[in-house]
């Protein structure tokens, strides 16, 4: 991973020290320098030693029934900071062309905290009203002209959906409408299956996600519907070591919009699917049939609904507030067993989280407090597995963060 760190410094530093200005030719570098200071009033569902916050976990008994998950928690981290280069050379097949490459600290897993890990790579060609992007960047069910303003590296989590993708995308524009059409792979962010989460189960299912989408935008507003297609393969052999090729798919909608009414701007966004595990999302599927001669079982997606919204003001000082609501709506049908997702013995889950961050220069201070309640109890099978009994847990993080950017 070090040699990788710095053959990429090595690599984009010549790039930039032979930069032809006539051609547009080289690589400018922007970023910033993060740490979070955190508290966690319990322990949570999260990632990278708690720097990523989903929701609060469960209740854990003693011998004594005392909950060990209530217990606090604090670090400081300094994991979120980043670099990015941006590429511009010559134009190509009568296009111009870009390119861009983006990484953190935040590292590939738990054990890899502080390792070097890839966001973006891609390369771009722009005709006149249309566009063609091959690499990994964000999914197009993550909005990037109006994601969550947040402090907390969970840009919105689970509410908003998140993911980085291997894709090709598509994208013509025209009089203020934008239509975008993407195929894309999965590689950070996966699918849930009885192998844990995994990207085999897209890739054997051998068809790529497939998402559409319209934006309409005009004086800075913005308004978008998107409907997004995915196929699994959870198994290639049954239990009995008998082949099988029974999959499951899922289907999805976004929409959303953005008001610039200076000096507020506002933000709002609903999504429903189904199986949005992979957006670190509540969803997922269960097995609804099993052959007890083979071993084949037949899924059903378990589908969740989410809405966001955020009102922010100021440049210099802004003041901003956030709330999130999701709802577990269970399967189509009964289930026997077997779920693959997140948050599946969750009902539903809401976050509130006010924020004020201070901006000099290249400098920012901010903090923001983050309420996230999520109400636990137990999937019924004979329910089409929704969660009943469930009882709200809470956890409040306090969170402050000074950023340096370049």
């Amino acid at each position: 991973m070090k040699k990788f760190f710095v053959i990429f410094f090595i690599v984009i530093i010549s790039t930039s020290l032979s930069q032809n200005e006539k051609n547009n030719f080289g690589v400018s570098f922007s970023g910033f320098v993060k740490t979070d200071i955190i508290y966690d009033s319990r322990q949570t569902a999260s990632f990278r030693e708690g720097h990523f916050l989903l929701y609060p976990t469960n209740e854990n008994l003693d011998i004594n029934g005392k909950d060990i998950n209530a217990n606090s928690n604090f670090n400081i981290l300094s994991i979120q900071t980043r670099l990015n280069g941006k590429i511009t050379g010559p134009d190509a097949f009568g296009g111009a062309t870009s390119g861009a490459i983006e990484g953190e600290f935040f590292g590939t897993s738990d054990g890899d905290v502080n390792g070097f890990r890839l966001r973006h790579a891609y390369v771009k060609l722009d005709w006149e009203n249309t566009s063609i992007l091959i690499g990994q960047t964000w999914h197009p069910m993550f909005v990037v002209e109006m994601f969550p303003g947040v402090v907390s590296f969970n840009t919105g989590a689970p509410f908003q959906p998140f993911s980085r993708n291997p894709q090709i995308r598509f994208s013509y524009s025209s009089q203020g409408f934008k239509f975008i059409f993407a195929a894309l792979s999965q590689r950070d962010f996966t699918s849930s299956g009885p192998d844990g989460f995994s990207s085999s189960y897209l890739r054997n299912a051998i068809l790529p996600n497939l998402h559409a989408q319209v934006q309409y935008s005009n004086n800075g507003n913005l308004f978008g519907i998107g409907v997004d297609y995915k196929k699994l393969i959870p198994r290639l052999s049954t239990t009995k070591k008998i082949v099988t090729d029974n999959s499951i798919s899922s289907f999805s909608a976004i929409g959303y919009t953005k008001l610039n009414i200076d000096p507020v701007v506002i933000k709002a966004e609903a999504v429903i699917g189904n199986n949005l595990a992979d957006h670190l999302m509540l969803g997922g599927y269960a097995v609804k049939s099993i052959n007890t001669a083979t071993g084949s079982e037949e899924y059903s997606s378990i589908e969740s609904y989410s809405m966001w919204g955020e009102i922010s003001t100021g440049k210099e000082i802004e003041y901003a507030l956030f709330a999130g609501f999701s709802n577990n709506l269970g399967a189509n049908d009964n289930l026997v067993g077997s779920y693959y997702g997140r948050g599946l013995n969750i009902e539903n889950l809401f976050r509130i989280s006010p924020r004020i961050q201070w901006n000099s220069g290249k400098t920012r201070i901010a903090t923001e407090l983050e309420y996230t309640s999520a109400f636990y109890g137990t999937p019924n099978n004979l329910n089409k597995g929704k969660v009943e009994n469930s009882k709200s847990i809470s956890n409040l993080r306090l969170l402050m963060a000074v950023f340096y950017f370049f």
